[in-house]
């Protein structure tokens, strides 16, 4: 075997052994080979012992040999010599090349993420009916179909950027030496070598950073791109999301941005103008500079002519063209319905994963309907610029749910997201008020309560806890209908005593409130913290008989590919059954119809709602449904100060609103009650064992007048107007104003249904109306006859004026008995108007007959023959 150890042996040998076989006289030159070959013959005389591998081995090493001899620098080791350097160069190169193209091209988008839409960090939120809402980051508010992009726009920019486009499979060699050559040429870099497929590959999936790896990325995606999408896809794309200064991400956006028309109605000069801003849009942005812009632009109607686009006098007409700039905002920057866009970015992680909404380029389709957003932003607004103003609350919320499907159609957090982003629908924890009684109510109906069960509403001290009446007052025996007409607070904390605080809670719960609710007495009237959004889908499961719809403001998550990712599939859950949500919802309709709800009527269409108020009128309430459509309204503080308003400005509000919303929506009849006889409960009563109980009767001058509708809301509103009255019928005359002060601090004591100690007063009231009222026969005739009546009385007595006629308590008792039903409307101008109704009668009745009365500031500050 030819052994290759002589190449590493040391250098001296090695120049020694080939010095002598080059001495060899040229007849000898065969004397080596033979010498091999005699070798050889000796290795081969043991074939048994080396073997037939052995013997191949030799031959190729044999031959190996021979052909290294005869390579040029045979003398000098492999290692050293050029063309082995050479060689190692060149192939090492191109494997390095080779596996640098395999790992870019294994780390390339999948063939799928091709189909990209939109860009990478943007998030883009529609309305139900398509409409954007709000887009972040770099995207395009106006995505337009390629028949919808005039075609001289296309041309242009085709010309503009590419104009091999249609020829080339994404890279365009031709394009490039041009491209440098002109480059030379001008000493400046005027035009660019990548295609439009290599600028759509660059806005998709890469950075902008200038590296020759991100140009060797953009050359294989861009080669990719066309074999999956056509030229006209690609085009299509690249219009709609090629950034063009100002803002403007696409030819839409750009068209509006600079000229404020539509693409359809741009001219050539102006669609040539936006067609040079793609290679640097700063520089050639004609709001900045307009010189810059124009030669770009006549650079781009050159190249469309010489393309064959136009024709030379299409050219010249453009060029001559005065470049008129109207400028506008972006389309993107525009927000409607903020608070609901800021709590639908909330509600995203609930749905996503965290690495998916940091990618961006989402698009979140939503249940907004813009038509009743308008209506609510409207009715939201006039309620704070007119009752705001004049009861002291500045800031309102409303919300609108379908709750069939627990969609959000409207949302108002408050009065003006740029100043206050904080959102009251669904940040705001207050005390719900009387609306809560709905769920009490609904509870003692499920546990299988008839509407028709009396409970005394009288005083009670249960554990310490004293529960009050709006008025203070007391009605004596009531069935349950008629105390959640009046809202009557004493019945309320009874009944839940005998349902329990367990099942109230549970019910509550499972009907959408999600916020703590303690076990305490004070929970009957509303003493736990809600929002407005539970509160609001709560109320729905009333509309929908029963049945609780998770409230949500999301229907579909498409990713920048148009893929759903998410979509909107609650299940709905059977919160009360049928017949308890339909009794309780005839309860609550009562009160629309007959009580504290009144403002809040829609013709001929069935409304169900409960107003509510907690203490100093600090917040004002109405929930209220239709069969289609549930919506809450809340008016107040920020800072929790006290109102002047009353839970009807709410319910008003809420007709405000719902006028508009219904409009083309079909009318809707609530299910028939059921019947009551037999039924049987479906929860379980807990009744609560008070520890200490005091139940003690009421005297006759405790016993509540108001057989009108009321409101523990309109409480604070009385007693505003009342001393506003009491207060401003000062007069010259100091025997008489003192009179008049005494007599009016008389009248609003007893018009306050705040007063610490109503039974005193009330018994001094009466006192001085059974003095005034003996000066009468008639009077004390209808007195006696009227004892189960006496505020009534007491007002009719101070309603007739001390010159009448024994006849004429009857009319005035006629006047005060169409007062009250004026009153009913539930708004603020009957009872102000009640209160200095009531303030002036009972001046003129306790003054002298023969002494002129002074007319109060209201009657001085009346027009002539008003």
């Amino acid at each position: 075997m030819v052994k290759f150890t002589s190449w590493f042996k040391d250098k001296t040998n090695l120049s020694d052994t080939h010095t002598n076989n080059f001495e060899l006289p040229s007849g000898d030159d065969v004397q080596p080979t033979v010498e091999v070959d005699s070798e050889l013959t000796t290795d081969e005389e043991k074939p048994s012992k080396q073997g037939k591998g052995k013997q191949l081995r030799e031959q190729v090493g044999r031959v190996s040999s021979t052909i290294v001899s005869k390579l040029p620098g045979h003398p000098k080791p492999l290692y050293r010599r050029f063309w082995f350097i050479a060689f190692l160069g060149l192939g090492g190169g191109a494997i390095a090349v080779a596996n640098t193209i395999s790992s870019i091209d294994r780390n390339l988008p999948p063939t799928s993420e091709l189909n990209s839409l939109v860009r990478e960090q943007t998030l883009t939120i529609k309305a139900v009916d398509g409409t954007i809402l709000q887009q972040s980051g770099p995207a395009t508010r106006e995505q337009l179909a390629l028949s919808e992009i005039p075609e001289k726009l296309r041309k242009a920019f085709i010309a503009s950027e590419d104009r091999r486009f249609n020829k080339h499979n994404g890279v365009d060699a031709t394009g490039i030496a041009r491209a440098i050559v002109n480059n030379l040429r001008s000493q400046n870099v005027v035009e660019g070598g990548s295609t439009i497929t290599q600028q759509l590959a660059r806005i998709l999936f890469l950075k902008q950073e200038k590296t020759m790896l991100r140009k060797v990325r953009e050359v294989r995606l861009a080669q990719k791109m066309e074999k999956e999408l056509s030229k006209d896809k690609i085009l299509e794309r690249y219009l709609n999301l090629v950034y063009l200064g100002s803002g403007a991400y696409g030819v839409g956006d750009a068209s509006w941005v600079y000229f404020s028309k539509p693409v359809s109605e741009l001219t050539l000069s102006e669609m040539a103008t936006i067609a040079g801003l793609a290679p640097a849009p700063s520089v050639y942005a004609p709001d900045k500079n307009p010189e810059a812009a124009k030669q770009r632009r006549n650079l781009v109607l050159t190249r469309m002519f010489e393309d064959g686009v136009i024709t030379a006098a299409e050219r010249l007409e453009a060029v001559s063209e005065t470049l008129t700039i109207k400028s506008s905002l972006p389309k993107r920057l525009e927000v409607q319905a903020p608070y609901f866009t800021s709590f639908v970015q909330k509600e995203l992680p609930k749905y996503v994963s965290p690495e998916v909404i940091e990618a961006g380029g989402l698009t979140v389709e939503t249940t907004l309907n813009p038509t009743m957003q308008a209506a609510a932003d409207k009715a939201v607004a006039k309620t704070l610029r007119n009752q705001g103003r004049w009861e002291n609350f500045k800031q309102a919320a409303l919300v609108s749910i379908d709750p069939r499907t627990g969609q959000i159609k409207a949302m108002v957090g408050g009065k003006d997201f740029g100043k206050y982003q904080f959102n009251r629908v669904t940040q705001a924890q207050r005390q719900p008020g009387s609306t809560f009684k709905g769920f009490l109510y609904a509870a003692a109906i499920a546990t299988g309560m008839s509407p028709y069960d009396t409970f005394q509403d009288s005083p009670l001290v249960v554990d310490g806890y004293e529960p009050k009446n709006f008025d203070e007052g007391y009605r004596g025996s009531l069935d349950m209908r008629t105390a959640l007409t009046k809202s009557i607070n004493i019945v309320a904390v009874r009944i839940l005593m005998k349902v329990g605080f367990n099942p109230v809670i549970d019910l509550a719960n499972k009907m959408g409130i999600k916020s703590e609710l303690r076990p305490m007495y004070s929970l009957a009237l509303g003493s736990s913290e809600v929002n407005l959004l539970e509160l609001t889908s709560a109320y729905g499961s009333f509309a929908a008989e029963g049945v609780h719809n998770e409230v949500h403001g999301i229907t579909r998550i498409l990713n920048r590919r148009g893929e759903e990712i998410w979509k909107a599939n609650f299940t709905p859950v059977r919160a009360l059954d049928s017949d308890s949500a339909n009794i309780t919802t005839w309860m609550l309709r009562n009160v629309v119809t007959s009580g504290t709800g009144q403002p809040a009527q829609l013709g001929n269409r069935p409304v169900a709602g409960k107003t509510g108020t907690t203490d100093e009128a600090r917040d004002l309430w109405f929930i209220g449904f239709i069969p289609q459509l549930v919506t809450g309204v809340w008016l107040g503080n920020d800072n929790n100060n006290v109102t002047y308003g009353s839970s009807a400005s709410a319910a008003y509000t809420w007709h405000e609103f719902m006028e508009e919303a219904v409009k083309g929506m079909s009318v809707e009849q609530f299910a028939e009650r059921p019947k009551l006889n037999r039924r049987k409960g479906t929860i379980k009563a807990e009744p609560v064992k008070a520890r200490r109980l005091v139940n003690r009767s009421f005297s006759s001058n405790e016993r509540s007048g108001d057989d009108s509708w009321s409101d523990d809301s309109s409480r604070q509103s009385r007693r505003r107007r009342s001393s506003q009255v009491s207060s401003d019928t000062n007069d010259n005359n100091n025997e008489q104003s003192s009179r008049r002060r005494r007599r009016s601090y008389q009248s609003f004591q007893q018009d306050n249904s705040d007063d610490n100690t109503p039974r005193r007063r009330r018994r001094r009231s009466r006192s001085d109306d059974s003095n005034s009222s003996s000066s009468s026969t008639s009077n004390n005739s209808s007195d006696s006859s009227s004892e189960s009546r006496p505020r009534r009385r007491r007002r009719s007595s101070s309603n007739s004026d001390s010159s009448s006629s024994s006849s004429q308590p009857t009319s005035s008792s006629r006047r005060r008995r169409s007062l009250e039903s004026s009153s009913d409307s539930g708004s603020s101008r009957p009872s102000r108007s009640r209160s200095s109704g009531s303030e002036g009668s009972s001046s003129r009745s306790g003054s002298n007959n023969s002494s002129p009365s002074t007319p109060s500031w209201r009657e001085r500050l009346r027009p002539d023959g008003g």
